[in-house]
């Protein structure tokens, strides 16, 4: 379903709901909700500013190029990044990723990005985090090296993960990721996700053993009950 589509479905709802009897109003308004979630998954206007304790995550825009640009391409960031980053890293990648892919995925509907910014700084970009649509790669991240090493990473996806199961309602969170990328494995152990299945896979920095861990919906939810 198309964002067109679900805003013509909107519309449509909207006029209708005056004119029914009670019950009738009722059962629409729900339909309204239904809607209403789908629009969010499709529309990247509708994607929030998500508050931390400490960090702010803005939706992506291409005027954020410029910084990552500055950030992103150092090895420490990039080594265990899949093979698909190109290295080395062209002037204008940044550019070129978020212009060609990464904003029309958010239009698609089959991902959303934000930017990660301080609250004590909120106009200097620090890093991104990602949602994606898809079977076995559905959260990615990069911190810029001055802010690493200070939980800031942890927060950002606890936030991003309630995100995916309790706004997008999607019932499964599975995340790729190199072994040797500690930090990495850290952040998805702490946050309760679970090993599914190891294998070798390419990287920026070759071929690496990697693993897939996962955590479903129910498994997240029943986590913050516990915590």
């Amino acid at each position: 379903m198309t964002l067109m589509t679900l805003s013509s479905r909107l519309s449509r709802i909207r006029n209708y709901i005056p004119h029914q009897s009670p019950a009738r109003k009722t059962l629409l308004r729900r339909r309204w909700d239904i809607c209403r979630m789908e629009t969010r998954r499709y529309n990247p206007a509708m994607m929030p500013t998500i508050e931390t304790l400490r960090l702010l995550l803005r939706p992506l825009e291409l005027a954020d190029a410029d910084a990552a640009q500055v950030l992103f391409p150092h090895w420490e960031i990039v080594r265990y990044l899949t093979s698909e980053v190109p290295w080395p890293y062209s002037p204008d990648g940044v550019q070129t990723y978020y212009r060609e892919k990464a904003l029309p995925a958010m239009v698609r509907g089959d991902a959303w990005h934000w930017t990660l910014r301080l609250k004590s700084s909120p106009e200097r970009m620090i890093g991104a985090i990602s949602l994606i649509r898809g079977e076995n790669e559905n959260r990615g991240f990069w911190l810029g090296v001055p802010w690493q090493g200070q939980g800031l990473m942890s927060e950002a996806c606890e936030a991003v993960t309630e995100y995916w199961f309790n706004t997008l309602n999607f019932p499964v969170m599975r995340v790729a990721k190199a072994i040797a990328n500690t930090a990495s494995r850290r952040i998805s152990a702490k946050s309760g996700m679970r090993i599914i299945t190891t294998s070798e896979r390419e990287y920026v920095s070759g071929r690496l053993p990697g693993e897939i861990w996962e955590i479903t919906a129910d498994e997240w939810n029943a986590r913050k009950l516990r915590s």
